[in-house]
């Protein structure tokens, strides 16, 4: 589809040029040959009327009739440069044919470029929503099926159903609102209601949204943010702590450690989630950020819930206000996550300018 729209534009872009060029071609020859003209006419109208002196016939070897004519411009000659100016005006528009050809198919696949990754990613996100929908659609299904075929089903037997029910119903709606986040946080990118925010109170508030699951599993929350204030959106910066908070616990085994804290340099506020879990393996490093995505053999080894949205719509956070954040792990010694944002919303940069750990 997008090849064929990639030369459909190239072919606008060439009659485009092709008419400007044509038209700047014949403009140009209209006048140089309206010129020759004029100067042909000129000279013969002066010789004509004595004004041009002409040779004399003692210092000529040409007689009177041909000494006439060298004050005129010949006219094999005006028709000669006639023609040759059309040619090379021919070969020059050839030649910016040719050239527009190849640049303008360059240029669609620029042009094109954006939409195609945009409708990629559309068409990525629906393949990839609805593989995950299936999963609990399918079981809801084969469990009211089996029950309904059950005619000697019990009460107890009934809730069970139920009850597993519930929990599927339960995935389906934390799905559906995580790419409900998802999408608010991407609409919402250059329109964020900007408040100062204080890091350490930040911290502290997100920490006490996650203490029910640290201490479920006997984790410790060690927290070293500093007193650092920045310009941001507060409820989403919250949910950005929550999120790489909740992601470090799930993945610590029990009574581990997840360390917080934060530095400041150059206009950048610095703010790392670190636990001691099985790690990241280095070929799903680049990817877990990405929708969807779950490194199963190096950070599943439990049977961890949740469907790789999160590290997403953190990453989706920190792009809003203007800023980057990374992941660093070795196999087996935990995983790092360091978000860098600026102290002033709407920088001029951004991007990591000093990362924290080498």
């Amino acid at each position: 589809m997008f090849h064929s729209a990639r030369l459909k534009l190239t072919a606008w872009y060439l009659l485009i040029i092709m008419l400007v060029s044509l038209s700047f071609s014949l403009a140009i020859f209209r006048i140089a040959t309206s010129e020759l003209d004029r100067v042909e006419r000129i000279a013969r109208l002066r010789a004509e009327s004595g004004f041009l002196p002409r040779p004399s016939i003692s210092s000529s070897p040409l007689n009177p009739g041909e000494s006439l004519r060298l004050v005129f411009l010949d006219p094999d000659l005006i028709a000669e440069t006639k023609n040759r100016l059309g040619l090379i005006l021919i070969l020059i528009n050839l030649g910016i044919l040719g050239t527009s050809a190849v640049a303008g198919y360059f240029l669609a696949g620029l042009t094109l470029k954006p939409i195609a990754e945009m409708v990629e990613e559309q068409s990525r996100f629906v393949t990839d929503a609805s593989h995950e929908l299936r999963t609990p659609l399918t079981s809801l299904k084969s469990e009211i099926e089996v029950g309904l075929r059950d005619q000697n089903i019990t009460l107890a037997e009934a809730k069970d159903i139920l009850q597993s029910n519930l929990e599927e119903v339960n995935s389906l709606q934390t799905l559906s609102d995580a790419l409900i986040k998802l999408t608010q946080y991407r609409a919402v990118s250059n329109n964020l209601d900007v408040t100062d925010v204080s890091l350490k109170n930040l911290a502290e508030s997100a920490i006490k949204k996650v203490e029910g699951l640290a201490k479920s599993k006997n984790i410790t929350l060690n927290n070293k943010v500093g007193d650092l204030n920045l310009e941001g959106h507060l409820p989403s910066l919250t949910e950005l702590m929550v999120i790489l908070l909740d992601n470090a616990i799930k993945y610590s085994p029990e009574g581990k450690t997840v360390f917080l804290s934060s530095e400041k340099n150059d206009g950048w506020v610095y703010l790392s989630i670190s636990d001691e879990g099985p790690g990241i393996d280095e070929k799903d490093l680049p990817h877990v950020f990405d929708r969807f995505y779950r490194a199963d053999k190096s950070r599943t080894k439990s049977d961890t819930p949740g469907y790789g949205l999160g590290l997403s719509i953190a990453r989706q956070i920190v792009e809003n206000h203007h800023g980057s954040i990374k992941a660093l792990s070795l196999p087996g010694r935990g995983a790092a996550f360091t978000v860098q944002l600026p102290l002033k919303h709407n920088p001029k940069t951004s991007g990591f300018s000093k990362p924290i750990f080498s």
